[in-house]
């Protein structure tokens, strides 16, 4: 495959990454949203719920996108498309809140729109994640998601600190948080133009209307294809501190502002900010530089989470947390880098769209079980203090530690052939 679009597909998705990068702050693996239930009564397993949510989105919900675009020899609309609903579900909430938030229960009808904006975005991510490692070349798959990333971050960072400002100014009203929910959805929603100025070529594999199989059919042929792909499967457990590391950084926060006495905008602010570097500079370095093997793109991503975890296990200092937030950025940035190209590769597909969608479905029980264990275990023993968020770090080091064992067992060098 020749990149004659390379520039123009960088800048087309660059640029729907960055309006997004400047809301997900607020509702993706935040800070602020967390800190926005406790202000609610939200109790430590209602934000459980928040990962558990968002993984139940992208597992079960994202086979019906796989199956319903599975015919499409182009799939630049269906992305298109599914952007657009992902964000006005949070256009929606956001105008509830903003005008009814004091007369409404909020809690509840916060719940019902995650849920949905959550169902939406995981029908969004495979589809997406697919459209991504085919419009460029596999030499210049990391480069292009490396720019990506960059600018997705960098309005990240921008947010984070605006964040800072809008909690030390309107802590966290309904009306001014509606206000922001409001405006990210429709950030969200211009984003998702950027996609008209990207090109594709067109799927040497795909399949047509022809051959379209029933829903359980195309099921049933996906699971049985990746099931018999040990080396795939092997891939999945290595790839499960990505749900570690998620979970994680739903609840620190709390633990910081609880018991270690930092101040609320700074956990929501700060803490955000210092994740967004860590993951622009492996963006830059292991994405756009290439720096390092796949295999060894891996091992430095969990040496950074296991890092991290260890330091709040440990300290409970405000630089510990900052240094913490880095490391957990640098894993965060590291993977979304070099898991599609890798699941790309271990497929051994064009269209590894299945592959996608039914990964995440293998791997939900543990998903969906991790965040609700940790929110149930820590209102069970809330009676430990801080004790309570320490044992959950120390766990998930260990989780991460597994994890980096299975990665060592994959062969990224295994060639697949095409199907």
């Amino acid at each position: 495959m020749i990149d004659t679009y390379f520039k123009r597909n960088v800048i087309g998705i660059s640029g729907c990454e960055f309006l997004w990068g400047l809301g997900l702050p607020v509702v993706l693996e935040s800070t602020f949203l967390q800190l926005f239930l406790k202000s609610l009564g939200a109790s430590s397993f209602q934000i459980g719920l928040i990962p558990a949510f968002s993984f139940l989105g992208s597992s079960v919900f994202a086979l019906l996108s796989s199956y319903f675009t599975v015919g499409l020899a182009y799939k630049r609309g269906a992305v298109i498309y599914l952007h657009l609903v992902s964000g006005m579900s949070l256009v929606i909430f956001g105008a509830i809140l903003f005008f009814f938030g004091e007369h409404a229960p909020v809690l509840t009808i916060f719940f019902v729109s995650y849920a949905v904006f959550s169902i939406c975005l995981g029908m969004t991510v495979p589809v997406w994640l697919n459209y991504l490692v085919n419009i460029f070349s596999e030499q210049r798959t990391f480069k292009g998601l490396g720019f990506m990333m960059i600018a997705q971050n960098i309005a990240r960072l921008a947010s984070s600190l605006m964040i800072v400002k809008f909690v030390e100014k309107y802590s966290f009203s309904q009306t001014a948080s509606g206000g922001i929910f409001l405006a990210v959805g429709l950030l969200f929603c211009l984003g998702s133009l950027f996609f008209f100025a990207t090109r594709e070529t067109l799927m040497p594999d795909h399949e047509t209307d022809d051959t379209r199989r029933s829903f359980f059919q195309y099921v049933q042929q996906s699971v049985g294809r990746i099931f018999q792909n040990r080396n795939f499967m092997i891939f999945l457990a290595g790839d499960m501190d990505f749900y570690v590391i998620v979970t994680v950084i739903s609840f620190y926060a709390n633990y910081a502002t609880a018991f270690c006495g930092i101040a609320a905008p700074v956990a929501a602010g700060f803490f955000v900010s210092c994740i967004y570097v860590g993951a622009i500079v492996t963006n830059i370095f292991l994405g756009s530089l290439d720096v390092f093997l796949l295999r060894n793109k891996y091992i430095f991503s969990k040496t950074a989470s296991m890092t991290a975890l260890l330091l709040l296990t440990v300290f409970s200092h405000q630089w510990g947390f900052f240094l913490a937030s880095f490391l957990l950025g640098v894993s965060r940035g590291t993977r979304m880098i070099v898991y599609p190209p890798s699941v790309k590769k271990l497929s051994g597909l064009n269209d590894s769209t299945s592959y996608f969608a039914v990964g995440p479905i293998l791997t939900i029980p543990f998903a969906l079980a991790l965040p609700m264990a940790y929110g149930y275990f820590l209102d069970r023993f809330a009676y430990l203090h801080g004790a309570s968020y320490r044992i959950i770090f120390f766990i998930s080091l260990m989780l991460v530690m597994g994890s980096l064992y299975a990665v060592l067992k994959v062969n990224f060098q295994l060639h697949i052939p095409r199907r």
